[in-house]
């Protein structure tokens, strides 16, 4: 074996001073900069991790997603294949396979969380289990701000893992992390919880993230992040790093916003969001000194929906909210995390300032309303696109919430996910506004953010 050769040479020209060394380091504690397992959990030894894994590893699926790519699509152009040593495309069209993970919690009803960037413009889903069985699923219901998804397989012979209640998570606590990464099937990570409510990952979403530093990789998307009791507190999303690589640093979504994305799926076959219907603008010391209010920070309320839960609660324009459920919001990208992360009905308990006096509401939460348009209604290089925008509390702009492969707009490099913040160099927050714009133009410039970065697209 070629890592056996290696070691051997390796050690056959160590110096004895080195080898002493490097002994000595196996030795050195735990403490002193590696994760160490605790001694015990509820008074009871834990020698080894096994157990646990043994009982939590069956309801830990793989998913093989495959996707027909056609020359309309970007990765079909020639000239991309080619630069990026892709395969020919027979035929127009090519069949893409990525992998992922999943975990089992409902298995009377063959209910599977993962992340909606799994499945998402899946044709076909497979799932593998601990004992090789391979099962067909479809997706019940997806949500992209909160990159969770839920699909179904047959129930017959599944071993679902308990949903834990990832607000008594703390920082500090020993987590393991069970995936699929780089397709290597069920693998086991340990570590702790390294922070909580983490946010600014994903700039397009409702965040909230669990940090860890137990390795995940690419495929460990929609894995189980487990505590020491055997059940899941967050559901695997993402990572920092800068070759792809685990770093120690990354994130999973909450149980309890996965649980309550899943109920709404299974409810209403739909996400209904809440609503506090304000428009918002951040605020610090120095702005809060201007206005005469003595607060550090928080989010200044610059308008409110007639009729709206934030009216009905008695909020005013001049607010500074600075708590919600007790949690203190440092400005309006918190703000309208807190909010969009609780469905529409829920009371939510408000804390602001109003004249210098810190007072407190509730407010019963709405529900957010979407407009949809086709593209071809507003331009016809933006045909084959769906757009979406949301009456949410948030930085604006137009969602691309499905690109037709093939279409006009698919060509012109529109993807979904994207999210179009000006156009001819003329800010948009809604449809109406691109519509406008559309109407007077043959060419139009799109302004788009597409995760951490800002493209300019020509649509003609």
């Amino acid at each position: 074996m070629a890592y056996q050769k290696n070691m051997d040479e390796v050690d056959t020209t160590m110096s004895a001073r080195f080898r002493f060394l490097l002994v000595a380091l196996l030795l050195l504690p735990a403490s002193i900069g590696w994760t160490a397992l605790p001694d015990s959990v509820d008074g009871q030894p834990l020698p080894s991790l096994a157990p646990l894994v043994r009982q939590v590893a069956p309801a830990v699926v793989n998913i093989r997603v495959s996707q027909t790519l056609n020359q309309g699509s970007p990765y079909g152009d020639e000239m991309f294949r080619r630069f990026f040593g892709l395969p020919d495309m027979p035929g127009g069209s090519q069949e893409i396979a990525s992998a992922g993970s999943g975990v089992i919690v409902d298995a009377k009803n063959g209910y599977i969380l993962t992340n909606h960037h799994v499945v998402e413009n899946a044709d076909k889903i497979q799932i593998s289990l601990l004992n090789e069985q391979t099962l067909d699923a479809e997706v019940v219901g997806s949500d992209a701000a909160t990159d969770i998804a839920v699909i179904k397989v047959d129930p017959k012979g599944l071993v679902d893992l308990p949903i834990g209640d990832s607000n008594e998570v703390q920082v500090g606590d020993f987590v393991i992390a069970i995936g699929n990464p780089f397709g290597l099937g069920h693998t086991v990570t340990s570590g702790i919880v390294s922070a909580l409510g983490r946010t600014g990952i994903n700039r397009n979403g409702y965040e909230d993230f669990i940090q860890t530093d137990a390795s995940i990789n690419p495929g460990n998307s929609g894995g189980a992040l487990v505590n020491m009791k055997g059940e899941l507190i967050g559901i695997n999303s993402a990572i920092i790093s800068r070759t792809g690589g685990n770093v120690g640093i990354g994130f999973a979504v909450p149980s309890e916003i996965a649980r309550s994305i899943m109920r709404q799926i299974l409810d209403f076959g739909e996400v209904r969001r809440g609503l506090l219907g304000v428009s918002i603008q951040t605020i610090d010391t120095e702005s809060a000194k201007a206005l005469g209010a003595e607060v550090e920070s928080g989010a200044l309320v610059s308008a409110i929906e007639p009729g709206s839960a934030a009216e009905q609660a008695g909020l005013h324009v001049d607010d500074i909210i600075t708590k919600v459920n007790n949690k203190k919001i440092n400005n309006s990208r918190e703000l309208a995390n807190a909010i969009g992360l609780k469905g529409s009905g829920e009371q939510v308990a408000i804390e602001f300032v109003r004249g210098g006096k810190s007072r407190a509401v509730t407010a019963t939460l709405g529900q957010q309303t979407v407009s949809q348009s086709d593209g071809a209604d507003i331009h016809p290089g933006l045909a084959g696109a769906q757009f979406a925008a949301t009456s949410a509390a948030s930085s604006g702009g137009i969602d691309v919430t499905e690109v037709e492969p093939g279409s006009p707009a698919a060509q012109r490099g529109l993807r979904a996910g994207d999210v179009i913040t000006a156009v001819n160099r003329q800010p948009v927050q809604n449809l109406q506004q691109l519509r406008a714009i559309a109407e007077t133009n043959q060419i139009l410039f799109l302004l788009v953010q597409r995760g951490d970065r800002v493209l300019m697209l020509q649509i003609r």
